[in-house]
C-alpha cells in the first residue's frame, strides 16, 4: 500500500520540477517552425553571404570602387601622310616667264609628241622630251627658259640652290641615273632621289612624293624622308627607324586609294586604361570598360543596392504602417479619404514616372550621390499603397476582438491603441510583405540603372554594372563583366523570396495545408 502511495506522489510533477513539460515561446515556435525549412534556410545563408561579401569585403579589400588601373599599351598613332604628285610642275630660269596660257598649249603640244613647238599671242617656245616625263622648254631662241616634270625639288645647300643645278637633278632622277655631275662636282642619288655628296651630306632630292607631318610638332629628317621613300618605293608594309639618339620606333604603312595617300602610322607606347583586362591574380573577376576592378565593384555595388533595397522597403512600410493604421482604425470618412488616396497611387504609372524624374535629373545633372537620395524617396514614396491596404485590413478584424474591448475601458488614448496594441499584431505578416518587398525593390533599382537612369557612375550598383554589356561584342567576349552581377543579383532577390515565404509558413502553419 505505501509502494502505492509513493508511485502516486512521484507521478504529479510540481512547477519548479526540471522534469515538466516545457512549452515555447510564440517567438521561438516561430523561430523553430522557420528553421526547419531547409528551402527558407537555405536562402538565409545565401542572404548571409551577400551581406559578409558585400560590406566586409568592401571594407578588405584593397581597392576603391571608382579606382582606375593602367596598362602600357603599343598603339598605332597616325605620324605622317605621303602622297604621290600627280601636277605637271614647272621650273624657270632667272628672268623668264613662262605664263598659264602657254602652259596650256604646251600640254596640247605635248601630247601629239616628244618633240616640237607651239605659240601663245606673239611667243613662240619649243619643247624637247628629256627623259621620263621630264621636258625641256626652249623659247623662240633656242634658249632654254623652263623645264617641267612630276617631281618636286628641294635643295638642302644654298650654293646648289640655281636653275641650272636644278635641271641636271631632274633630268637625272627622270634617267634614272646614279651619278651627277654639276660643273666640278660630282654627287651621288638614290633610286628615291636623294643626291649625296662623296661626305654623304643630303645636297638636294627630287621625288615625285610629297611629305608631310601630321603634327606640328614632328620635324621629319632627312634620313627619315630617305628611309621612309625607300620602304615605300620597294613595296614593304612597315620599317623600323633609328634616330640620332639612338631611339628605335616602328613605323606601317596603310594606303587610302580615295585619296592616293600612304598613311604612315608609329607604333607608340601608350598608357591606357586597362578595359576589359581578363581575370588574373590582381584582378580575380577582370577589369571594366573604365578600368576598375570588377571584384571590387561587385562588393559595393551590393552594398548601395542592399541599401537602396532596405531604406526604401523602411520608408514606404512608415507611411504605409501609419496611413493603414489610422484609416483601419478610425473607419468612416477618414477610411474613405485614404483609401481614395490609396486609389489615387495605385492609378499613377510608377516606371514611366520614374523614368521622366531620372531624365529630368540627367539633363539638371544632379550630384550621383544626392540622385541616390532623390531614387530612394521616390520608389519609397510610390510604394507604400499595399502595405496601407494590408495593415488597414488586418487592423479592422483586430479592432473589435477583446482586449481592444479593455483598452478602451482602461482609457487608453488612441494613438496608443494604435501604435502599441495593433500594429504590433501585423508585424508578422508585414514583416514578410516587407522581406517581399525587399526584393522587388532591388530588380526595380537594378532595371532603372541598367537603363541609365538610376545609380550613376562613380557609384557603383549590379545594375549599372551590368549596364556596361552595351554591345553584342562585349557580351559574347567578356563574360566577366556580366555573369557575376547577374547571379548576385538573381541570388539576393530569390533569398529574399525563399526567406519571405518561410517567414509565411513559419508565422501562419495552416497556409501550407
Amino acid at each position: 500500500m505505501s509502494d502505492e502511495i509513493k508511485n502516486e506522489q512521484n507521478d504529479n510533477y510540481s512547477l519548479n520540477d526540471d522534469r515538466r513539460v516545457k512549452t515555447l515561446s510564440p517567438g521561438a515556435l516561430v523561430a523553430r517552425r522557420f528553421f526547419r525549412n531547409r528551402v527558407a534556410v537555405t536562402g538565409l545563408v545565401i542572404l548571409a553571404f551577400m551581406f559578409i561579401f558585400s560590406f566586409v569585403g568592401g571594407a578588405v579589400t584593397p581597392y576603391t570602387q571608382d579606382q582606375l588601373f593602367y596598362r602600357n599599351d603599343s598603339q598605332k598613332k597616325q605620324y605622317a601622310a605621303v602622297k604621290e604628285n600627280t601636277e605637271f610642275r614647272y621650273e624657270l630660269a632667272d628672268g623668264e616667264d613662262f605664263p598659264t596660257m602657254a602652259q596650256a598649249k604646251f600640254i596640247l603640244a605635248r601630247k601629239k609628241g616628244d618633240k616640237g613647238e607651239f605659240e601663245t599671242g606673239d611667243a613662240k617656245y619649243l619643247f624637247e622630251k628629256q627623259g621620263e616625263e621630264f621636258y625641256a622648254i626652249y623659247n623662240s631662241s633656242n634658249k632654254l627658259i623652263a623645264f617641267g616634270s612630276y617631281d618636286l625639288i628641294e635643295v638642302k645647300n644654298k650654293d646648289y640652290n640655281n636653275f641650272e643645278f636644278k635641271y641636271e637633278l631632274v633630268k637625272a632622277v627622270s634617267n634614272k641615273q646614279d651619278e651627277l655631275k654639276y660643273k666640278k662636282d660630282k654627287f651621288s642619288i638614290s633610286e628615291d632621289g636623294i643626291v649625296t655628296d662623296s661626305s654623304s651630306n643630303i645636297i638636294a632630292s627630287a621625288s615625285r612624293y610629297i611629305i608631310r607631318a601630321l603634327a606640328n610638332d614632328i620635324i621629319l629628317g632627312d634620313d627619315y624622308k630617305e628611309q621612309l621613300l625607300a620602304a615605300i618605293e620597294s613595296g614593304s608594309e612597315d620599317f623600323t627607324f633609328v634616330n640620332a639618339d639612338g631611339d628605335e620606333a616602328v613605323y606601317s604603312f596603310k594606303y587610302d586609294a580615295a585619296t592616293q595617300t600612304w598613311e604612315i602610322m608609329e607604333s607608340v607606347d601608350t598608357r591606357v586604361f586597362d578595359t576589359y583586362s581578363f581575370p588574373t591574380k590582381k584582378h580575380p573577376l577582370g577589369t571594366d570598360r573604365n578600368g576598375m576592378d570588377m571584384l571590387t565593384r561587385l562588393m559595393y555595388g551590393g552594398r548601395v543596392s542592399l541599401y537602396i533595397g532596405f531604406i526604401v522597403v523602411f520608408i514606404e512600410s512608415l507611411i504605409g504602417v501609419v496611413l493603414g493604421g489610422v484609416s483601419g482604425y478610425f473607419g468612416g470618412w477618414i477610411d474613405n479619404l485614404i483609401m481614395r488616396i490609396v486609389d489615387v497611387f495605385y492609378c499613377i504609372p510608377s516606371m514611366p514616372l520614374i523614368i521622366i524624374l531620372g531624365s529630368v535629373m540627367d539633363t539638371m545633372h544632379v550630384d550621383p550621390q544626392i540622385r541616390m537620395i532623390y531614387l530612394m524617396l521616390i520608389l519609397g514614396f510610390l510604394g507604400w499603397p499595399g502595405i496601407a491596404r494590408l495593415v488597414r485590413g488586418q487592423i479592422l478584424s483586430l479592432r473589435e476582438q477583446e482586449f481592444m474591448t479593455a483598452t478602451e475601458a482602461t482609457g487608453i488614448r488612441a494613438s496608443r491603441r494604435i501604435f502599441r496594441h495593433l500594429i504590433p499584431n501585423v508585424i508578422p505578416q508585414l514583416i514578410v510583405t516587407m522581406t517581399m518587398n525587399l526584393g522587388n525593390t532591388i530588380i526595380t533599382e537594378a532595371t532603372l540603372s541598367f537603363l541609365g537612369l538610376g545609380v550613376k557612375f562613380p557609384f557603383a550598383s549590379w545594375g549599372n554594372i551590368i549596364n556596361d554589356v552595351n554591345d553584342t561584342y562585349v557580351l559574347t567576349n567578356y563574360w566577366f563583366i556580366w555573369i557575376p552581377a547577374g547571379v548576385c543579383l538573381l541570388a539576393t532577390v530569390l533569398a529574399f523570396n525563399l526567406v519571405g515565404d518561410g517567414l509565411r509558413d513559419a508565422f501562419d502553419p495552416k497556409m501550407k495545408r
